[in-house]
């Protein structure tokens, strides 16, 4: 119970279509299993509603909120219903991202449409979140964000939107850690690695016209450790820690989840 009567909202707590477990979906679990009551944020409220399930199942708290996290209003409204429903907000996840679901590409096809779009998901949802939430936060004295960027920000990626918005989280969480300290408030960002999650090998399967189990095998050759991919299990205790009091003196961190990839030189 690392996270007993803390409150969380999981901004993408929902998945994409396809195998396994994504990383949003794990990290709300995986929050409600350690004793947090989890607000369940997702563009599609019927995925939000089954993790939900999935929480109450087990005897957890939880609850579904849908949000377009690209919209200012309705990102106050998340926050919002949090409150109302519990009185305080002790985390904040940041979990959503799209890649090549939002038509992102290489520097000379990519499209100002798709730019954007990628863009208001990956970068202005997570600073329009933390503008409603830290104010809450700094009221309370107390409070941890965590955001999800990627090994892509700091490897080579050759999709342009996604390899810059995720950078640009890590710069943002470290402004959030510095300007927020006095107050009590943690900031980290988790960047995953080759991950076996729906939005990460169902889509490029879907995208490249290949099998899931090609491109499962191509980016497991790709990992140092055992020559497999994590899971969204991984990210979701890498949150848990950063969430929990354990991680009282930790603000500002960039934390690799990526079975050593990172380590690579050259």
């Amino acid at each position: 119970m690392r996270l007993k009567d803390k409150i969380a909202i999981v901004v993408g707590a929902g998945q994409s279509p396809g195998e396994g477990i994504g990383n949003g979906r794990a990290t709300a679990l995986t929050f409600a299993r350690e004793g947090a009551k989890v607000l369940c944020v997702d563009y599609n409220l019927a995925s939000a509603e089954e993790t939900v399930g999935m929480i109450t199942a087990t005897g957890g708290t939880a609850a579904a909120c849908k949000a377009d996290v690209t919209r200012d209003a309705e990102i106050k409204a998340m926050v919002d219903d949090a409150m109302r429903r519990w009185g305080r907000i002790d985390v904040l996840h940041n979990n959503v991202g799209v890649s090549l679901a939002g038509g992102d590409a290489e520097l000379l096809t990519i499209t100002e449409e798709a730019f954007d779009r990628c863009v208001a998901i990956n970068l202005k949802s997570c600073i329009l979140a933390a503008k409603h939430v830290i104010p809450i936060m700094r009221q309370q004295r107390s409070g941890a964000i965590i955001n999800i960027s990627s090994m892509a920000a700091i490897t080579t990626y050759p999709y342009v939107a996604y390899k810059a918005t995720k950078t640009a989280m890590i710069a943002f969480t470290e402004q959030l850690a510095y300007q927020n300290a006095d107050y009590g408030i943690r900031a980290n960002v988790i960047l995953p690695g080759l991950m076996n999650t729906p939005m990460a090998v169902d889509t490029r399967a879907r995208e490249w016209h290949k099998t899931r189990a090609e491109v499962e095998a191509d980016r497991d050759r790709q990992v140092p450790l055992r020559r497999k991919m994590g899971t969204g299990w991984d990210v979701a205790n890498a949150a848990l820690f950063l969430a929990s009091d354990e991680a009282n003196f930790i603000t500002g961190v960039t934390l690799p989840v990526d079975g050593g990839s990172s380590v690579r030189r050259g």
